[in-house]
């Protein structure tokens, strides 16, 4: 079981409201992430440290901005990518035109229920999509990552994540008021919850943009 607190503030926003709230979002999400998400999507990408010729898979691919750089960075392999939100999609479709391989695959599709082999992926990769998860569903997810990932497979979340920096107190205090002004993100802390759920964690990173508190999250499939 995933333990909260009483602090802990779970995700008001229902999963099946979320595809249309992104769609609402999408033309101006790629300015939102340049100011507040570029340094922690730059630190995962990193951390996944990816090998041309693995098989890779994004969850809640967005616009594509990390999926762009995966599939760049894997020309002999195969990369997929899914998301829930139409609107997201079509830009993230429009962004992989520019790049010369044709090695993906986007389409919809929901972290709960993956179309996609088990023990197949090499390296999991998933932004912002736990803060806007529920407490009670987030095991579900957990089950069906490492479901899908290879033994010692590698998963890298960024998630927003509750602040520990001046300034970043600001986002809890607007999802409180209004949590769509935030596209349904609040805090949340995934290491110990990735423990759980047989993750093994080798590194929890804060980092903070626009005072924007983001967690990168490095684990392996036991």
């Amino acid at each position: 079981m995933i333990k909260t607190t009483s602090k802990d503030v779970d995700a008001l926003i229902s999963q099946d409201q979320i595809g249309s709230l992104y769609d609402g979002i999408a033309p101006v999400y790629n300015l939102w992430s340049r100011l507040t998400e570029s340094h922690a999507a730059n630190r995962a990408l990193e951390l996944a440290d990816v090998k041309d010729g693995q098989n890779i898979l994004e969850v809640a691919v967005g616009t594509g901005i990390v999926f762009y750089e995966l599939v760049k960075a894997n020309p002999s392999g195969f990369n997929i990518g899914i998301d829930l939100s139409n609107g997201m999609l079509n830009k993230a479709i429009k962004r992989l035109r520019k790049v010369p391989y044709s090695n993906y695959q986007l389409s919809l599709g929901s972290a709960f229920d993956l179309n996609v082999g088990t023990e197949s992926i090499d390296i999991l990769v998933n932004s912002y999509m736990f803060d806007l998860i529920q407490f009670k569903d987030m095991n579900k997810i957990l089950s069906e990552f490492k479901r899908v990932l290879k033994k010692e497979g590698k998963l890298v979340l960024i998630n927003m994540t509750k602040g520990e920096k001046f300034g970043s107190g600001f986002y809890e205090f607007v999802y409180k008021i209004s949590p769509r002004i935030l596209g349904g993100c609040r805090g949340v802390q995934l290491k110990e919850k990735l423990e759980n759920s047989g993750f093994t964690v080798h590194s929890r990173e804060y980092l903070q943009q626009m005072f924007f508190p983001s967690e990168v999250i490095l684990a392996h499939k036991k």
